[in-house]
């Protein structure tokens, strides 16, 4: 299943430590857009301001090229989610504990993340006292879930199937109790029992490309259905 995607996560941090500079940055790109905001967040929840927490971040993903950080990660390390929050602790950490002599953002490598929007996706969060970590895993679990969604999306729409998708979609959003599968049914001149057929096909599909997405960021297939596991109890 992995294979439906074009490079996986540990591929990314493969590249990054490989010593190919331009092949870095870019595999550092990828890895920036998928998983900046569950790592701004959590540096907000623990209590930086919102301009220190733009800074962390892009410092963050900054030293993972920097100083190396990533070319001692491989794929025996376990879960990159795990990994990437014990690191993002230590560097907020470390810059706690230095003096910063310089203005803010001087002399660093700031690698031009669009965090613009960053402080009004926080602000749909939910206030409750969840702690920075639960706040990482939910957000991550999240951005997992919105990326297979979109996957999903695609390929029903490069099958000539997008509607049928749209007609589905909230058997996907809430379980199959959501879904009116007779006006499903009406919109796609079908019977109730074939959309029944069709949204379990969909909802298995969802579940393989988590599985797939997952399967890329840790080490070995024994851990896909515990980090599955875990992450839908993020999402609670």
């Amino acid at each position: 299943m992995a294979d439906e995607f074009l490079t996986t996560r540990w591929s990314l941090v493969e590249a990054i430590g490989a010593g190919d500079e331009a092949r870095a940055r870019v595999a550092l790109g990828e890895l920036c857009e998928a998983y900046w905001f569950p790592l701004y967040a959590f540096v907000r929840r623990r209590g930086t301001s919102p301009e220190e927490a733009e800074d962390v971040v892009q410092g963050f993903f900054a030293d993972l090229i920097e100083r190396g950080d990533l070319a001692r990660v491989t794929r025996g390390a376990g879960r990159f989610r795990a990994f990437l929050k014990v690191a993002a602790r230590n560097h907020l950490a470390n810059l706690r504990d230095r003096e910063r002599a310089q203005k803010r953002g001087g002399g660093r490598v700031r690698l031009g993340l669009d965090l613009g929007d960053a402080e009004q996706r926080l602000a749909l969060e939910p206030v409750h006292d969840e702690t920075p970590e639960r706040t990482f895993d939910r957000l991550w679990a999240l951005e997992l879930l919105h990326a297979c969604l979109a996957a999903l999306e695609r390929e029903y729409a490069d099958s000539g199937r997008a509607e049928t998708f749209d007609a589905l979609r909230a058997a996907l959003a809430g379980g199959a109790e959501r879904l009116d599968y007779a006006a499903a049914a009406a919109r796609l001149g079908t019977s109730e029992g074939a959309c029944r057929v069709a949204a379990t096909r969909l909802r298995q599909r969802l579940g393989e490309h988590l599985r797939a997405r997952i399967a890329e960021t840790v080490s070995s297939p024994r851990e896909v259905e515990g980090e599955l596991d875990e992450l839908m109890a993020a999402l609670g």
